[in-house]
């Protein structure tokens, strides 16, 4: 990567580590109600999957899909961040028009297609984007991502086994943040590394640091390349960390602040900036100047375009339910 898009996948970073901090204060202001799941310590592993999917190769028509940690995969992808928070803040004006919240920011211009609250649910959905994929002959493939908490589901087996029975072009990223809600990994799973239990389906996959940007790309660009080249699945596993609690009603009593501290101490945006820095590629003053830019662009332009945009209206309830649908931005992308 040059220069400049080393510091731009920084400011990335610390964009969307500020973008989840400003939904965790409106949150607390009671501006954004029902679920609010943060992703705030995981940054390097969406960023750095989806920088050599969507920006690094061109292919802005991969598809993306994951559960309900979902802003951070939703911007990567190319989601307007106005419309993510708007869709927070349950505004008409939001991705999902307000009806879908936190846990269903879904964008099919860009092929976000979508988080779900249902445990286990993207994975079945990934395997059929990717049959899509398979069947127009594209070199698209769909990129599935998973927590280490989904993978006790029926459907990860179910749909690993087809995925490479089919030979499906479709990568799974399993982030492993070592917790489902509050049940360590320990007590709820019989192997704690994910990436050996596909090993059942005769499936290509490894292992690696969640919390460093580039060994995230290194991985990540092995994996595309290995799917979109038509050799079938693959599964990524990335060991990271969730500094916030598991939504907003958790008070992360199940966690010793020891082990938060010893994780905190490999915040990705740190070992990154530090990086960065020690390169002469940048310095501590410009990641300030950085950071206040960023803080003056969230509050002056997406907060303010979320807080004053309209609430969905009550006659417009059932606007875009089943196939009554008008709005251009919700046809298309499996039709093409």
């Amino acid at each position: 990567m040059n220069d400049a898009d080393k510091k731009r996948l920084l400011r990335e970073m610390i964009f969307y580590r500020r973008f989840e901090d400003r939904t965790f204060e409106a949150y607390m202001e009671r501006k954004i109600g029902g679920f609010l799941h943060l992703y705030s310590g995981q940054e390097a592993v969406a960023t750095g999957v989806l920088e050599k999917a969507v920006v690094g190769q061109g292919n802005k028509n991969d598809y993306v899909i994951t559960g309900y940690r979902d802003h951070v995969h939703a911007l990567k992808t190319g989601a307007p961040a106005k419309e993510v928070m708007a869709e927070l803040y349950g505004k008409e004006t939001g991705s999902s028009r307000g009806r879908g919240g936190s846990m269903h920011i879904f964008d099919p211009t860009q092929n976000f297609m979508g988080g779900y609250a249902l445990v286990g649910q993207p994975f079945p959905l990934a395997a059929g984007l990717a049959m899509g994929c398979k069947h127009k002959k594209t070199n698209q493939i769909a990129i599935c991502f998973l927590g280490d908490g989904a993978n006790n589901q029926g459907t990860f087996h179910e749909t690993m086994n087809m995925a490479k029975i089919w030979n499906l072009p479709v990568l799974f990223v399993c982030e492993n943040n070592g917790y489902a809600i509050g049940t360590h990994i320990d007590r709820s799973t019989a192997v704690r590394d994910q990436y050996k239990r596909v090993a059942a389906y005769d499936m290509e996959a490894s292992q690696h640091d969640g919390m460093d940007i580039d060994i995230v790309m290194e991985a990540a660009e092995k994996a595309i390349d290995f799917v979109r080249s038509g050799k079938g699945p693959y599964f990524l596993e990335f060991m990271t960390y969730r500094f916030r609690g598991h939504s907003m009603s958790d008070a992360k009593s199940y966690r010793t602040r020891e082990e938060e501290l010893e994780w905190e101490k490999r915040d990705p945006i740190n070992i990154y900036s530090k990086r960065l820095i020690d390169a002469g590629l940048i310095t501590q003053d410009d990641i300030k100047a950085m950071e206040r830019e960023i803080d003056e662009n969230m509050e002056n332009e997406i907060i303010k375009f979320a807080e004053e945009s309209p609430e969905p209206r009550v006659e417009d309830l059932t606007k875009y339910v089943l196939d009554d649908n008008p709005d251009p931005r919700w046809i298309g992308p499996l039709q093409k």
